[in-house]
């Protein structure tokens, strides 16, 4: 992944978390939520694109869902329950 890449990714992980915030669903400060999204993305190979764009209900479902699975141990974290993301990568 090129510099320029890992900075694109980096403002989705930003806006999501941003998103998450204005919808009052956040736990956390926002520099550990940006952390475990990142950790999901590398983990599942989240289709951003397709997180931020989605409706309210399925937005909510993979960002909770994210934030109450992860376990943070180290990172990136890896361990994530039996919590799939709906917007894991077709390849993860």
């Amino acid at each position: 992944m090129t510099v320029e890449e890992k900075k694109e990714r980096n403002r989705k992980y930003g806006a999501i978390c941003a998103r998450a915030k204005a919808m009052g669903i956040m736990r956390g400060d926002v520099i550990g939520a940006i952390m475990d999204i990142d950790s999901a993305d590398q983990r599942f190979n989240l289709r951003l694109d397709e997180f931020l764009e989605a409706d309210k209900f399925n937005f909510a479902h993979d960002f909770i869902g994210i934030q109450e699975n992860i376990v943070r141990e180290s990172f990136p974290a890896t361990d994530f329950g039996y919590f799939v993301p709906r917007f894991a990568g077709r390849d993860a």
